[in-house]
This record gives C-alpha cells, sequence and structure tokens, in this order.
C-alpha cells in the first residue's frame, strides 16, 4: 500500500513560458524535500525533467515529465510541461491529470505569450489555478509592478498569498501568519483583501467574518479557499526563487494545506463517445470503485517499448490488473505497475485514485485512452481536449532507397507520442507531409526519426492543401448509357447543388419519390458523388461546404445496375458544379512572431507583401515583443529563412489555422490551368 491515502495527494503541473524556470523549480522542490540527493542543472543537461538528446541539446523541455516527492504524509505530483509554442499539443494534453495549474512567470521578463494562453486553457477546462513568480532576486525586477500586471491581465481574483521580504532572501506568509515586513506591499493588507476574496464565496462564513473580524482559523477558511479556487474567484500568488530557495518551504505548504486534493477539485466528466451534449458521467476517487484511468502521455522507449503514463480517477490498480482500453472488449493485463519519475521508472506495489502511473508493452493503448476493468460502467471518454491545428507542413521522403517502411513506422511512432504531429498522404501530389507548429517542433521530430529510428529523410515545403467549393445553386443532369453487345448500362440522375457555411463539410440528400431510381442504387449515386468530391472539379483540390439533394432520375430494368449510376451520379455532379460558379480557397493561419522591437516595422511590412495583416503587437520585457497577424498559408514556405534574415537570427513563430478564403482571381486561374484532369 502506498504511504499515503487519496486525501492526501497534491498533481500539480507547471505550466508556463519557456524561460520561466520550470524544470529549475521542480528540480529545487524534489531536491528541497530529498527526492533527488542534488539539483540538476538545465544548462548541463542534469535535470530529472530534461532526460533526452533534444531537450538536454536545446535547454528547454520539448515534453512533460511527471516526477513526485513525499513530505509530512502528503504525496506530491509535479509535472513539469514544455514552454515553447511548437509543444503546445505536449503542454495541454496533462491538463486531465491534475487539479491545479501553477502558471510559473519569470519575475525578470513578466507576462509572456504562453502565460496568457495556460491561463486561459486552465480557466476552460475549470482547474484550479495559482501564479508562481520565480526568480524574484534577479537584478532589476519590479516585483511590485508585476503584481500589478497580473491583476491587470487576469483579473482582481489574482492575490498574493505571501510576499518577497526587503532583500528578496525570503517570503512572508500573507495567509496562515500574517508577521512579517514585505518588500513592496503591506502585509497586513495583502491579508485583508485576500480573506475578503475567500469569505465572498460563503454567506454564512461572511457574516460571522463581519462580526468577529479577521479572527478566522485556517480550518474555517479551508473549504471556502478550495470553492474559491474551483470557480475561479481566487488565484493565489507566491514568489519563489527556484536558485536560492527562497519561498520553496511556503509553496510546499501552499500545495499541501490549501491546494485541492483528488476529491477537493472540480469533477472530471466523462461522456458517452465524444458528445460533449451527452449527459455525463462523472468519476467518484473511490479506492472500492470500478477503475477508470485517463492516459493523458505516450512515450516510445527502446528498451521498455510504448510506455503510457496515466491518472487514476477510480478504483485501485495493482500489478497485473487485467484493464479494458476504451469500448474494446480485449482486455490486456499490466505486468508491471509503475510510478514515472522523469524517465526512470519505478515499481509500484498500488495505485489509488489521484495517483499517476505508468505501464509499458501494451501496443493498443494510446493517447487518450481511458482504462477501466468493467464495461457496467456507463462511460467512454473524457472531455476531449480541443488542440492547435497543425499547419506548418514539410513533404518528406527517406534518403536512403529501402528505408520506406522504416519512415513509416517512425512516423506512426511519433504521432502516437504527439497530439499536434500530423501525418498526411497527399494522393494528388503523391506526397507524405509531416506537420506541426512550428518550425522547432518539426526539427526536433526530424532530429527523433534520426537518432531513434535510424532514418534519414530529404524535406521540401509541401503543396498547400487548397479546397474547392461553390458560391451558388445550380442543377446537373447526365445520362449514362452504354452497349456492349451484351447486358447494356444505364442510369440516369437529375440533382441540384448549393452551398453551405463554412466548415459544414457535405451533406448528401435522397429526394427521390416514386422510385424514379430505385433505393439499392441511391448509394451508387452518391459513391459517384464523392468521388468527383475528392479529385476536386476545376483545380484538382477536394471539395468541400456544399449539399447535394439527388431528386429525379430514370433506370431500367435489365441494364441499370451500380457502376451506371455511380458514374452518371459523378457526372451530373461536374456538371452542377461547374455551373454554381465554383472558387478555390486557400487556408489562412494565425501567426505568431516573436521578435526584437527594433525588427517590428520590418515585419508587418513583410506580412504585408505576402497578403497578410498584423493584428495586434503585445510589447514584452528585454525589447521583445510577440506580433500577432494573419496571412495566407501559400505566402509562408519560407518564412523561417525570411525571419531569422530580418531578426538577426532572434525571432520565432508558430501558426495555426484561422479559417478558408477564396484565392485572389489570378491565383485561381493559374490552378486551375496546371490542373489536368484524369479522363474517365
Amino acid at each position: 500500500m502506498p504511504g499515503y491515502t487519496t486525501e492526501n495527494i497534491r498533481n500539480i503541473a507547471l505550466l508556463g513560458h519557456s524561460g520561466s524556470g520550470k524544470t529549475t523549480l521542480a528540480e529545487a522542490l524534489l531536491h528541497r524535500f530529498g527526492a533527488i540527493e542534488a539539483p540538476g542543472n538545465v544548462s548541463k543537461g542534469t535535470t530529472v525533467s530534461d532526460s533526452s538528446p533534444q531537450e538536454k541539446t536545446l535547454g528547454h523541455s520539448i515534453d512533460s515529465a511527471v516526477a513526485s516527492f513525499d513530505s509530512g504524509g502528503y504525496h506530491i505530483n509535479i509535472i513539469d510541461t514544455p514552454g515553447f509554442l511548437d509543444f503546445l499539443g505536449r503542454t495541454k494534453s496533462v491538463l486531465p491529470a491534475v487539479e491545479t495549474i501553477a502558471v510559473v512567470v519569470n519575475a525578470q521578463v513578466g507576462i509572456e505569450p504562453m502565460t496568457r494562453r495556460v491561463m486561459n486553457y486552465a480557466a476552460e477546462r475549470r482547474l484550479c489555478r495559482m501564479i508562481i513568480v520565480n526568480q524574484i532576486d534577479a537584478p532589476g525586477v519590479d516585483l511590485a509592478g508585476l503584481m500589478d500586471h497580473l491583476r491587470d491581465s487576469f483579473g482582481a481574483e489574482c492575490l498574493p498569498i505571501n510576499l518577497p521580504a526587503p532583500g528578496h532572501g525570503s517570503v512572508v506568509d500573507c495567509f496562515f501568519n500574517p508577521d512579517g515586513e514585505s518588500a513592496f506591499s503591506s502585509v497586513a493588507e495583502a491579508h485583508t483583501a485576500i480573506i475578503d476574496q475567500v469569505v465572498e464565496v460563503d454567506e454564512d462564513l461572511m457574516a460571522l467574518y463581519l462580526e468577529q473580524g479577521q479572527d478566522l482559523s485556517p480550518d474555517q477558511l479551508h473549504e471556502p479557499f478550495e470553492k474559491a479556487l474551483r470557480e475561479g474567484h481566487l488565484v493565489p500568488v507566491a514568489f519563489v526563487s527556484a536558485t536560492t530557495g527562497a519561498g520553496l518551504d511556503a509553496l510546499q505548504q501552499l500545495f499541501v494545506e490549501l491546494m485541492p486534493n483528488p476529491l477537493e477539485g472540480n469533477p472530471r466528466p466523462f461522456v458517452k463517445g465524444w458528445d460533449e451534449a451527452a449527459a455525463p458521467f462523472t468519476t467518484v476517487p473511490d479506492p472500492d470503485r470500478h477503475v477508470v484511468a485517463h492516459v493523458f502521455k505516450v512515450t516510445m522507449d527502446p528498451f521498455m517499448g510504448k510506455v503510457a503514463t496515466f491518472r487514476i480517477h477510480q478504483g485501485t490498480i495493482t500489478p497485473n490488473s487485467q484493464m479494458f482500453i476504451g469500448d474494446g472488449r480485449k482486455p490486456f493485463k499490466a505486468g508491471h505497475l509503475y510510478r514515472p519519475f522523469g524517465k526512470e521508472l519505478r515499481e509500484m506495489e498500488r495505485g489509488i485514485p489521484g495517483d499517476i502511473c505508468a505501464v509499458t508493452k501494451v501496443d493498443d493503448i494510446h493517447f487518450d485512452a481511458v482504462l477501466h476493468d468493467s464495461h457496467d460502467e456507463d462511460l467512454i471518454h473524457l472531455k476531449p481536449l480541443e488542440f492547435p491545428e497543425p499547419m506548418y507542413g514539410l513533404a518528406i521522403e527517406p534518403t536512403r532507397r529501402g528505408d520506406e517502411q522504416k519512415l513509416s513506422d517512425a512516423l506512426h511512432k511519433l504521432s502516437e507520442e504527439d497530439p499536434c504531429f500530423r501525418v498526411e498522404h497527399n494522393s494528388v501530389t503523391n506526397e507524405t507531409v509531416i506537420r506541426g507548429l512550428g518550425e522547432l517542433h518539426l526539427r526536433i521530430a526530424l532530429e527523433r526519426m534520426r537518432d531513434r529510428f535510424n532514418v534519414e529523410v530529404d524535406t521540401r515545403t509541401p503543396r498547400i492543401a487548397y479546397r474547392e467549393t461553390i458560391t451558388a445553386a445550380s442543377e446537373g443532369h447526365y445520362r449514362h448509357k452504354k452497349q456492349t453487345g451484351g447486358a447494356g448500362q444505364f442510369g440516369e440522375v437529375f440533382l441540384r447543388v448549393r452551398p453551405l457555411e463554412r466548415g459544414e463539410g457535405f451533406r448528401f440528400v435522397n429526394a427521390v419519390v416514386g422510385g424514379a431510381i430505385p433505393t439499392n442504387l441511391i448509394p451508387a449515386v452518391e459513391k459517384g458523388i464523392r468521388q468527383a468530391l475528392e479529385t476536386g472539379i476545376i483545380a484538382g483540390y477536394a471539395l468541400h461546404d456544399l449539399e447535394v439533394t439527388v431528386y429525379d432520375g430514370k433506370y431500367h430494368p435489365v441494364d441499370s445496375k451500380e457502376v451506371a449510376f455511380v458514374t452518371a451520379g459523378k457526372k451530373a455532379f461536374q456538371e452542377a458544379v461547374k455551373q454554381a460558379r465554383p472558387v478555390v480557397l486557400e487556408p489562412m493561419v494565425n501567426i505568431h512572431i516573436t521578435t526584437p522591437d527594433s525588427a517590428i516595422g520590418a515585419i508587418a511590412g513583410g506580412l504585408s507583401s505576402k497578403r497578410g495583416r498584423v493584428n495586434s503587437t503585445d510589447t514584452i520585457s528585454d525589447g521583445q515583443a510577440v506580433i500577432h497577424g494573419m496571412a495566407p498559408l501559400a505566402e509562408l514556405g519560407d518564412y523561417q529563412t525570411e525571419l531569422k534574415s530580418v531578426t538577426g537570427g532572434q525571432g520565432s513563430y508558430t501558426m495555426e489555422l484561422s479559417h478558408y478564403d477564396p484565392v485572389p482571381f489570378d491565383i485561381q486561374q493559374r490552378l486551375m490551368a496546371e490542373f489536368q484532369p484524369q479522363e474517365d
């Protein structure tokens, strides 16, 4: 049995921008409370979290890492996450595993793009949030100004739970024992502010508070404190220095005494299938009920095989427990149960609700899977996360002939590990395209292919994934008649097409009455239409966002076969589309560019020349800014090279799909001229 109960577990994810000190903070906590003998160093590649060769070379996290420590009967799981926007998928994937998101902010730099994103993601997921201001002892920090900026950016619910002491070598408690002097604010005022905020969620306690003043005990405040966290009514701010250890003891006290345990956080709804509107089934953190666990991370280890890391939400798991994956009926047996500690896996005897565990060598297990030991429970899946659409792409092919299968296996394993790494095969261009969130994202993937799977690839810019659609309603008709000496082919189809709203896809409507086309041949008509949808009509790109209604036709009792109505449906559809003012659509992307202030003008001008625009600019410290803009994906094929030139190698960017827009007339004419439709 573990030496703790579910009530004594704390699951906390460290999120924040790259360089905020998340990994160093995790290392300091592990050392402070005895989990490691000495703290590792990011620059030397000796930390628990950053264990891969790429992380050690880069000096930054590129994957999430779980580690834990025990303190005073409490078990604290810490999940360190990447801070680069390129690895946002790996960061978001940990959200279902924790009750608390601790957003780490660099005291010197302040609020950065990733800070804003993860604060929003945590709020959307109804997770309790706190802010950790790190590096408070760095030279030139303006902690008072930063505190004001946090409240301006994220709301008045951001309140300090401790404050730096003069000299910033320690912190002063503002909640449990508000006694001492702060470097920049009144401790008494901070204490009053946070107590006032907490009692607002409990009418009875507020009445008592107004009667007797501030003489409320921590026990009286605990439940309303948890409620304020769950409702987003309070976001405590803690000050620390991971390098000197200032504030670490206070942070540990905050974790164990005030942050929610698995019984206190907002419940996670498990829904039937993927339908968010379905009546949710909510797990109960009871060790005696059926097992329910959720896989939030999958990695491929050269020695251990597939490693699946999961959070137990209900029930108890032991080595050799038999479990199912989702609605699959084939059970698997967890031969060993592990506790992840960075890249190390430590044997466990038992996992209880709230525990983070791992199993290995289960081929069918996958990211986002729900593990359970009974089909009696009416549940399939957690409410799914929404990941950014990977838009940065490279067409790849193996450098060495004969490596095609090795490349396929490597791509499959990489896509299993990363929810924002996609592999596509474009049948029109016969290209294999990998897509990610940015240049760094794909560069790391290519390095892993080379180092882990011994696969070298050649890369090039892929063709753009244009689309076709229609802008008007029209009708089409085609009679297919073929006589070959024996039984012939006959089929006649009348149909209408009309445009749908962008993003609605394709809709097929059967409005045939009176048996003009027999019911058993209607699927053949739809099959022909779908064939034309895939190959395009005017430029060779798939058609989207339209409705096709088949309303009439003719058939022959002998010669009408499926193949005849496939052809008739396809030809009638092609005729209708050509008269429905078809257009080619191009993907428009939101682009986020981090750059020195001195390059803002050049970047804005460059985007304008690419048919793009700047929407807004956020200024951050140290002469850096983030430009938020929009541009056609087709114009950004070699943007990394251009950005490096403009910024002296200091710029970086990520992008995500925004929507599809019609291409300019001259580009559509060129795409149509290049299209050579195949003859049927």
